[in-house]
């Protein structure tokens, strides 16, 4: 996925040279709302749709256009709390799944199918986490400290990372949390 542009807003920021930041609130939706994703400048970049009437919880993630780029389904009956985020047009996007022992500190596993996994690790009660891929390679940083906006956190997303997809798990990540 890397290096090429993919479904699902990937956003190359090479005249920006830097992580590209998002404005997201905590509680990102109930379900049955829809709830825009800011980027840091208050532009509206994505919708999320909150689904209501479902068996299960379901979020969508849409471009500004309106375009369904991610859903966002829970996993019933798991040993472990699992979501999987599906691609607009069909298939898996990704899988995530919290961990059963986590001594110090949070920590969620992100499985991209035909790429490589991502580590999720910090506060995530606190939206104080990283998102990594392999052992090095930071992927998104999750942070309060960007705005004074109660209830509102911030996501970078480092540049050649598919924006809509790290935001997608972020909202998983949240729902799957605060339940």
């Amino acid at each position: 996925m890397r290096g090429r542009r993919a479904e699902g807003g990937l956003r190359r920021r090479e005249e920006a040279g830097g992580a590209h930041r998002y404005r997201m609130r905590e509680k990102l939706v109930s379900i049955g709302d829809d709830y825009w994703i800011e980027d840091a400048a208050g532009e509206r970049a994505f919708k999320v749709d909150g689904k209501a009437l479902r068996v299960r919880n379901t979020l969508i993630i849409q471009s500004r256009e309106g375009q369904d780029l991610y859903r966002i389904q829970e996993r019933m009956l798991r040993i472990k709390d699992t979501m999987e985020i599906e691609r607009g047009g069909g298939g898996t996007a990704a899988t995530i799944k919290k961990a059963l022992i986590t001594p110090l500190r949070d920590r969620w596993t992100v499985s991209i199918p035909g790429g490589e996994d991502w580590d999720v690790q910090g506060n995530i009660l606190d939206h104080e986490y990283h998102i990594e891929a392999g052992r090095r390679e930071r992927v998104a940083e999750v942070s309060k400290k960007w705005f004074r906006v109660r209830d509102t956190y911030g996501v970078d997303v480092e540049p050649g990372h598919d924006d809509a997809l790290i935001l997608a798990v972020t909202a998983a990540i949240d729902q799957m949390s605060h339940d």
